[in-house]
This record gives structure tokens, sequence and C-alpha cells, in this order.
């Protein structure tokens, strides 16, 4: 294709908790939405995958009537082909729900996390999937708890530069790394508070819900969690981690989000505990550190003040635009787009159902 022709525009999936929806546009001013696909279906996950010759995007409908499945698209939503994913029959489980689609970073490798807590990978791009029996098989499987949305594998960070090193975290259970290519796991909880336990247990080797960690490719070592109270950086590869929560309004929420372009800016939205979730005094703000959490800063230029709604794990991203474009989808159907790494933001979509999930990408 005659590169003078390609019209290059930023696409964003909003999957919700009634079908998908995706945008697109060539300035992040103004947007084209179009939807919903799957319809009346609960899209907790979708992803935008740009490597090889075209771009591939994902999504994880499920519906109590039709069951749950993973979908992927190659031109953009037009059509969709349903992916080959199933717990094996010795196992004694059946899929509910696929909660993270996640590349790697070769050309082909692509990894599930599901409901019950398992992890799927893929080696030819996302059309069958065969779980991680190593995780699977953890003698700690059993005692993992589910929290108050499931049991599930709700992030996958596969390592840029050691193919055999992936690491993921489970609500409840923690985060869990593996270093020889999923055939054995640690819990890596040294430092999380889970501070639903009774005193004096609540810094057990697993058991944490932890609802969110990113890391930057550049970085690999240092890691950021957002847990179910308390947020939290490692700089050892995710063997322990220390709370950088001082200066933030409240140290409950669900996202955590990497500048793409630069490892030190980190993006979280508090909410006010785990009783009333929705932002501290009703007020949307996203927060900033630019020091790798040693300092926070809040972000709320037009932003509503009155905003009594969560926004969800998956549910805040960036894209790789210069200057990076933040998107965040509330649980009122709303979505905020910001053009300036989240000094402004607008309003490109509304009245949607409960969004759960948003990925955007230049393609």
């Amino acid at each position: 294709m005659d590169g003078e022709n390609v019209v290059t525009q930023t696409v964003l999936m909003i999957g919700t908790r009634k079908g998908l929806w995706i945008a697109r546009s060539e300035d992040r001013e103004s947007w084209a939405l179009e939807g919903p696909h799957f319809d009346m279906e609960d899209v907790y996950s979708c992803c935008i995958d740009r490597r090889g010759d075209g771009v591939r995007l994902f999504a994880g409908p499920s519906s109590s009537w039709l069951g749950p499945k993973l979908m992927h698209s190659d031109d953009l939503g037009a059509t969709w082909q349903e992916a080959k994913i199933a717990f094996p029959e010795d196992t004694g489980a059946s899929l509910a729900r696929v909660w993270q689609i996640t590349p790697g970073f070769d050309d082909t490798t692509v990894f599930a996390g599901t409901e019950p807590g398992a992890v799927f990978r893929s080696d030819d791009r996302g059309e069958t999937f065969e779980i991680v029996r190593g995780l699977w098989d953890h003698p700690h499987r059993e005692q993992w708890g589910a929290g108050y949305g499931g049991q599930a594998f709700h992030t996958i960070v596969p390592h840029p530069d050691d193919p055999d090193s992936l690491t993921c975290a489970i609500s409840s259970g923690g985060v869990y790394a593996t270093t020889d290519g999923g055939a054995t796991w640690r819990a890596q909880n040294t430092g999380v508070q889970a501070e639903f336990l009774p005193e004096g247990s609540q810094y057990p080797e697993f058991g944490q819900c932890v609802h969110k960690i990113a890391r930057h490719p550049s970085r690999p070592d240092r890691m950021f969690m957002q847990n179910h109270g308390g947020v939290y950086r490692s700089v050892d590869g995710g063997v322990t981690w220390d709370s950088i929560e001082k200066g933030l309004p409240a140290n409950f929420g669900f996202p955590v989000v990497v500048h793409p372009h630069d490892p030190d800016t980190v993006y979280l939205f508090p909410l006010g505990g785990s009783g009333g979730r929705y932002p501290v005094d009703g007020r949307a703000r996203v927060w900033r550190s630019r020091d790798a959490g040693d300092t926070w800063e809040p972000l709320d230029q037009g932003l509503p003040d009155q905003f009594y709604v969560g926004v969800m794990r998956d549910a805040l991203w960036a894209d790789d635009n210069d200057p990076v474009g933040l998107y965040l989808g509330a649980r009122n159907g709303s979505v905020w787009a910001s053009a300036d790494e989240g000094e402004s933001w607008r309003e490109i979509a509304a009245n949607l159902p409960d969004v759960m999930s948003v990925r955007a990408a230049t393609v």
C-alpha cells in the first residue's frame, strides 16, 4: 500500500457491560463512535495488537445465555472470528470470562487471563490458546479467594527482554511471577498489605487483593501497583514492594497506567474506599506522578465536580501519540479523553452502559 495514502488515526475500544463500542479520530478532538458489537454482552477486556503486517483487535465478550468467548478482528471491527480457548477436561473447570488480553513482546504470543483464575497462552497470535499448567497447578490455587468482581487473573505483564519471564496478578491471590516460561511460579507480595485480614496477619505470603500492576518496557525491574488498600512501587521486579501513597487523597482504586514514553510518569484514579467506590468529595481527578511515585498532583481540568461513580482497573489507558492521549471510562457510561497528557479533559461519549475497559492506539 502506498504510504502517502495511509491516514493515521487513533482507535479507541470501549468495553461495557452491554457491548463494545469503537471510536476513531484523526485529530483526537472529534470522534466517530460506532457499536455496539456483542450487544448485551459484558466486555471486561479488549486489546489492540499492532504487531506483524496488520492491526488485530481482541475482545472478551460474555453473557449468561451465550457464554464467554475470545474474539478477534483484522478489519477494525467490521467482522469478528472466535479463538479457541477452553479449560482442559481434567481441570474440572469451565471458562466464565476473559478478564485480560495481552500481547507478548515477540511477533505471535498472546496471553489471556480468565475467570476462574488461570492464564492461557497463544503462540499463533490469538487463534488458539492453551492453559499455563504451571500456574493452574500451583499449590496456592485452591486457597485463592475471589474479589468483589470474581476470581480472575486481570493483569498480565510480559517482560520486554526475557520471553521466559511473566508477572501476573489475581484478585484475591496477589502477584505471581515465573522466570522459566511458566513451568514454576512464585508469589511476590512482600510488603503488600491485605487490610481486610485480622491484625497480625495482614502481610501474608499470598491472598492480597491486587487491583492492577504496570511497568514501562525501558525499566522492567520497576513496577507500580494499585492494591485494594495501598499504592506500591517495586524496584526489584516485583520481589518486594514499598508504599508510595503519600500525597494521594486515598489509597484505594483500580487502575494504574505508566506513561508510554516516560517511565517516571504514572497515572492513578483514586477512589474514596471500598465502601464508597467513588472519588474523594465526589470530584473526578486523575492523579499523576512525574517522579515514579515520590510526589503526586491532581489533573481535573474539564472533568466533572460531581462524579459519584467508579473507574475500573482497565478503564484508564494511554495511547502512544506525542503528546500522549489519556482515556478514562466510568461506570456511568461516560468516556473522557485528554490529548495533552492529562492536563485537560473533554467528554467524548456519554450514556453508554457501565464502562469496564478502554484501549487506544494509533493505527
